[in-house]
């Protein structure tokens, strides 16, 4: 903006400049000439009484003593044909100025001024003063040099005032922009100077009421996500209490164990919600160990169900940019639809493989009803009976990681989800089309073999192939995903609030998994 500002004043004075300029440049010049003609023809009248009453002698030497005195040499012409001065033709100028009449005309090399001079006896006389280029235009270029001197320092003048013009706008504007960049970082204490002209202070202001505003409603979720979290501490007190009086020490102590592991849970989220925001710090797991332990987790009340659960976890470690607690909590979601909203008996699988971009791609796929045809629902709807945040709280995760979530449908027909998590930052969207038509080639052929296998047996979905993964995007082979919709539900970020959301779902496990215990003979 600096440098338009600046172009445009240059811009602008130059064509002040020169349509003033130019002109004037012109002036000047008809200027001198008109001078030095003046000049011609005032010495040429100034002979015309000598030529009546001199000798041709005399009139002679005074010819020739003005001739060594000017830069303009005079020629007489008298009535007899003599010429008195320095030689010039007799052009068709002189003859006509022998006719008695006095003018100007120009002449090759100058201009020429002929004066008549009546009253001798032979006819009237012609004075001729000559006027060279030279003289005609003697100053005239000095005149330029100083026209074009002071129109480079009204220029140049022009500039500095337009660059600190530009730079008293440019400013404020860039400090605006920093602030809000800051903003947009996470550094909620970040403000604007307000400066500069009136609309510029307009800006800072209402970034600056912005910015208090987004604290101010940040702190309130903070609070009531605490206070909610408080007020679970009163039901977990009273599953202690009925923990405590089972007769069955085992039983007793397991059930405390959980207990404890929740209260402890939640007096996290009270200290997280209650922390200030001092800005995120990129955190990692190793998806392998995590989902490998929430999957042992969830075996007991698949076998308790007759459930077909299906685990393939690479062996080694993988990875993520997520929080240990983060990933836990998107498992959990995952494997906790499974149970809540596909019929017992309904088999599962999960399965963990690495990213070419690095990271990991966790796939959940069950042999239920599936999704419905219109998607997933928005965040805070359900078809079924739940809160409608986990697959929104699995997918803000990922995002986070940078990632995605998709969901779509298995080889059986239910529903799947996929997601990716990102360890480091994924290809570019070149490398990423590339590996998926990679994908889908190598895959392609699997399909129909595996149909002509067994067309109406279950089949676990498959996760992307180590290396064919994309960064970051999900592939769609339709060969394991089958129709695939894009999770789209659009949510404000709260910052720490995964956890409380997180807990619902993890108290309501425990609970359903006591209970599933308890029929257990």
């Amino acid at each position: 903006m600096r440098l338009r500002i600046s172009l445009l004043v240059v811009a602008t004075s130059s064509l002040v400049l020169v349509s003033f300029l130019v002109p004037l440049a012109l002036v000047l010049r008809t200027l001198a000439a008109d001078r030095a003609v003046s000049a011609a023809t005032a010495e040429a009248q100034s002979l015309a009484p000598l030529v009546t009453t001199l000798t041709t002698t005399s009139l002679r030497l005074t010819v020739d003593q003005v001739n060594a005195e000017t830069n303009t040499p005079v020629t007489v012409f008298l009535p007899s044909g003599t010429e008195l001065g320095r030689a010039a033709p007799v052009s068709p100028a002189v003859r006509l100025a022998g006719n008695g009449r006095s003018f100007s005309a120009e002449a090759p090399g100058g201009e020429q001024v002929l004066v008549a001079v009546e009253g001798l006896p032979g006819g009237p006389a012609v004075i001729r003063a000559f006027v060279p280029d030279a003289v005609l235009r003697h100053g005239v270029a000095r005149a330029w040099l100083l026209l074009s001197g002071v129109g480079l320092l009204l220029l140049l003048l022009s500039v500095v005032v337009a660059d600190q013009l530009a730079r008293s706008l440019v400013r404020p504007l860039t400090a605006l922009a920093q602030a809000a960049d800051r903003l947009a970082g996470g550094e909620l204490s970040a403000r604007a100077a307000v400066a500069g002209p009136p609309e510029v202070r307009r800006a800072g202001a209402g970034l600056n009421r912005l910015a208090v505003r987004i604290g101010e409603l940040l702190a309130h979720e903070r609070e009531t996500v605490a206070d909610l979290s408080h007020r679970l501490r009163t039901p977990l007190t009273a599953l202690r209490i009925d923990a405590e009086s089972l007769r069955d020490g085992t039983e007793m102590e397991r059930l405390l164990a959980d207990v404890g592991a929740v209260e402890r849970t939640v007096s996290g989220i009270i200290r997280e919600a209650r922390r200030p925001d001092t800005g995120s710090t990129p955190v990692m797991c190793d998806a392998a160990r995590v989902v490998a332990e929430r999957a042992a987790f969830w075996r007991p009340l698949a076998e308790d169900q007759d459930r077909r659960m299906t685990v393939d976890v690479v062996p080694s470690p993988v990875p993520v940019l997520v929080a240990t607690n983060d990933l836990a909590t998107c498992a959990d979601i995952l494997l906790g639809n499974v149970f809540a909203h596909t019929p017992e008996g309904a088999g599962f699988a999960v399965r963990l493989s690495r990213r070419a971009a690095g990271g990991a791609w966790l796939v959940v796929a069950d042999d239920g009803p599936g999704f419905p045809a219109a998607g997933p629902p928005l965040r805070g709807q359900s078809r079924g009976g739940s809160t409608g945040l986990g697959l929104d709280i699995a997918r803000r995760v990922a995002e986070a990681s940078g990632g995605t979530l998709t969901i779509g449908r298995s080889a059986s027909g239910g529903g799947a989800v996929t997601l990716g998590l990102g360890f480091p930052a994924g290809p570019p969207e070149e490398s990423r089309r590339h590996q998926r038509a990679r994908f889908r080639r190598r895959v392609l052929p699997l399909r129909a073999e595996r149909r002509r296998a067994a067309p109406s047996t279950w089949a676990p979905v498959l996760a992307p192939e180590q290396g064919d993964g994309p960064g970051g995007v999900l592939p769609q082979p339709r060969d394991v995903l089958g129709h695939v919709a894009e999770l789209d539900v659009g949510a404000p970020d709260i910052g720490d609030g995964l956890r409380p959301l997180g807990l619902v779902d993890l108290v309501r496990l425990v609970r359903h998994h006591d209970e599933s215990s308890s029929r257990t003979p």
